[in-house]
């Protein structure tokens, strides 16, 4: 059991490594993504920079990580707290890949792939609340980041598990470490405003 698991998490880190945005900049646009824009590997930056297409091809290819991830935890008949460990090593695997010198995305269309996978219920409860928070605050930065937060809770609320309410809190504590600097902006230029 120890070394099905260490491979789970060894193999779905890995599966993180594959970014999404750095195979179609190269393939598509003959461009490496890491020195265009922010230099972030992500959707939203591939968007930025090539289009509305490179952003919901990158989205998809990204988030269907999270999805393998837990999908192959559950066809391996695991019980369901490891299929979110596995959704946090493939989302540890795309923030910080070994690959591309740990310089990786931001890791939420990855989260929001696994968090489809792992339970639509509290997916369907995650999207409300970011749509609810966004319509009083119009921020996708801030409305995304209060809905991730909320998870936790969320499945907490659902009696989904206490293995999973602990990992899925270390997947919030993880994104909002990520998306710090976005944090810290969204404020500052609100205060000066």
């Amino acid at each position: 059991m120890i070394i099905t698991l260490l491979l789970l998490i060894i193999g779905s880190y890995l599966l993180g490594n594959i970014l999404t945005a750095t195979i179609i900049s190269n393939l598509f646009y003959k461009e490496k993504i890491s020195g265009l824009g922010s230099g972030n590997p992500g959707a939203r930056n591939v968007g930025r920079v090539f289009g509305k297409t490179a952003f919901i091809a990158t989205f998809i290819g990204d988030a269907l990580k999270g999805v393998l991830a837990v999908l192959t935890v559950r066809w391996l008949g695991l019980e369901p707290t490891i299929e979110v460990i596995a959704l946090l090593a493939v989302m540890l695997g795309h923030i910080y890949p070994v690959f591309f010198r740990f310089r990786g995305g931001q890791g939420i269309s990855t989260f929001i792939g696994g968090l489809l996978a792992l339970n639509p219920l509290v997916f369907i409860v995650f999207v409300c609340i970011f749509v609810i928070i966004y319509l009083f605050i119009r921020s996708f930065t801030i409305a995304g980041l209060s809905a991730i937060t909320l998870v936790p809770i969320i499945i907490v609320f659902y009696s989904i598990g206490t293995g999973q309410f602990i990992v899925a809190s270390l997947i919030s504590v993880l994104l909002l470490f990520v998306h710090k600097d976005d944090l810290k902006e969204k404020f500052l230029k609100e205060g000066s405003e």
